[in-house]
This record gives C-alpha cells, structure tokens and sequence, in this order.
C-alpha cells in the first residue's frame, strides 16, 4: 500500500498551489475521476482530446491547487473570475482517496480566491445524480438551483452572419475597445459580469476566438468565447461555446438566433464537426430555441448558487455556459 493510500483524512493532506510540473499528472487524476465516476470502460481517455487542467492553469495559475500526500499529488481545484460571477472546477481526487475529505481542502483556497476577488454571485455545476456531491457544496452555502444541459449539433454550412467579428483579427488598440464593448455587454446582462479573462486567456493560449456581433448603435448585440479542436476545452472536431450572450431587451431572441449561426459558422470555418454549448433550463425560450435548431443534450447536470439567487440564469436571459 502507497503512502498515499495510507492517508488517514485530512490531517496527511498538504494544499498548495498547481505547478507546471504537476499538470501531467493532475490532468491524469482529472481523467480518471471523472471516468470512474461516470462507469467509463476506460477512464484515463475520457475527455479525450479536449484539455481543462492545462487551458485552466495557464488561464491564471494563481487560482490552480493540488492537494497532495507525502508530496504526490491526488487531486485539484481551480476557480474562475467572472468580476461579479465566480466559479470554480472541475474539483478532482483521485478514486482510491474519494471521502477522505480531500474535496473539502480543495475547497478551501478557492473560497478564499472568492473572497479576495469579492465575487458577489458563485457557482459550479455537478453531477444531479449525486447526494454525495450535492452536500460537499452545501456545506459552504451553495444551493442547487436548475439543471443545465450540455448540448450538441451537428455543424452545417449557415450563411454569413453580417456584423460578425472576431477578436483574433483585431488590432492591439481595437482589442482594447473591444474589451470595453464586451464589459458593456455583459454588464447589461449581469451587473459586474465581465469575460475578460476567459477572452483574453482564449486568445493568448490560440484556444479559439471571440465572436463579436456589431449592433446597430455603438455596443455589441451579441459576444461569444469559442474553443476550437483538440488541445482547447473543446476537444477534436468540436467548437465549444464557453460563454456566449446577447443585449437583454426587446429583440434579444432574434440576437440569440444570429449569435448561434455566428458560432455554427465559425465551426464550419474551422472544419469541425459538431457545436457544443452549454444551456441552464431556467433560460426557458433560449433552451427551446437551441432544440428547434437541432441541439440535444449529450450530458448533464445542476449548477449550484451562493447566494441561492438565479442570477444571470432567468427566463429572459440569453446566455450560453454551464460552468464545468
């Protein structure tokens, strides 16, 4: 038996910061939990080509942590700074060290992230499935609220979308106010909202790009975080919407509607295949738009909300994301 193995609870874990060194293996435990979990014959392949530890540590390492037992690494957090909105995980521990109360450590640093950044509304997604799980979260005031379907479609060839930019092609002062732009956008949506970060972090790590969707005025209708292929959040033959969202207000359904053939048509750019996006059931008429279109649910599962508040998750909101 490993020393690891002979790790009593949390008394033998050690928390720090994720290092480059370790994304080898944490990627591995990522894998394999969540293989595990899900009965996957394999589990060290699931997920594939896509990649969430190493897009997320580069993101910002700041906010990555390994939980380990005599030094080895068994398990990582990582949370996400959305100004007002943070998120955190995917929370791993590898299987043979699962209710040792090792998650419960992981939550710790990512807590104090919340804390430090002043995010006012937080959250995750998980499995609905599981007591388990659902309580681990309780326990530090989350609370789960509706279920959010990860949903797929097969990419055609739509039109060209008019006003569709994208932030790769900007220049460096144009990406300036395009940030400023998007503030705006996500502002309007959610007060403090902002996806800097997941923008920036896209660009800088060649994950994808950003769609923009001119209005007719000065400010965006529409904005969308796309990862590409293998390597990115994604994964081979798949264009994953991370965030997207349109200008609330009369006429926000049709903005829905271009913003998604904005993202079809980027896939088809890019030769992929299939167009992911994730969708919570308390944005009714953006779930049923995406249906109508050919989305289906793949996997899911339930975000949970500290405070237990919908937030930006509503009837009238169109918003694209599922918090994994």
């Amino acid at each position: 038996m490993s020393a690891a193995q002979r790790a009593g609870g949390v008394a033998s874990v050690a928390v720090r910061p994720l290092v480059e060194p370790d994304l080898d293996r944490a990627d591995e435990i990522f894998r394999v939990a969540f293989g595990t979990f899900l009965g996957f014959p394999e589990p060290e392949t699931f997920f594939g080509t896509a990649d969430y530890v190493r897009t997320r540590w580069a993101a910002d390492p700041r906010a990555a942590f390994a939980a380990t037992v005599e030094g080895e690494v068994v398990g990582t957090n990582f949370a996400a700074d959305w100004g007002s909105v943070g998120y955190f995980g995917p929370l791993t521990v590898r299987p043979d060290l699962w209710d040792q109360g090792i998650g419960r450590r992981l939550m710790e640093p990512v807590m104090a992230c919340f804390d430090t950044w002043g995010n006012r509304h937080l959250g995750l997604f998980t499995f609905s499935h599981s007591p388990k799980h659902l309580e681990l979260y309780r326990r530090y005031g989350f609370w789960p609220r509706f279920l959010t379907a990860i949903m797929k479609k097969q990419v055609t060839a739509p039109a060209a979308v008019p006003g569709r930019l994208s932030y790769g092609e900007l220049t460096a002062a144009e990406r300036a106010e395009a940030l400023s732009l998007c503030r705006a956008l996500t502002e309007s949506v959610f007060e403090g909202l902002s996806l800097e970060r997941e923008i920036v972090a896209t660009q800088a790590q060649g994950l994808g790009d950003t769609l923009l969707l001119e209005g007719s005025g000065t400010g965006l209708d529409g904005l969308a975080v796309c990862h590409c292929g293998a390597g990115s959040e994604a994964g081979e033959d798949v264009c994953f919407v991370k965030f997207g969202a349109v200008r609330p207000g009369p006429g926000a359904a049709d903005r829905f509607g271009r913003l998604l053939d904005a993202c079809e048509r980027l896939a088809a750019e890019k030769g992929l295949g299939q167009l992911d996006a994730g969708m919570n059931l308390a944005r009714e008429d953006a779930y049923r738009r995406m249906a109508d279109r050919g989305f289906r649910t793949w996997l899911q599962g339930v975000t949970m909300h500290r405070p237990n508040e919908p937030g930006y998750s509503h009837p009238d909101a169109y918003v694209i994301d599922d918090w994994r």
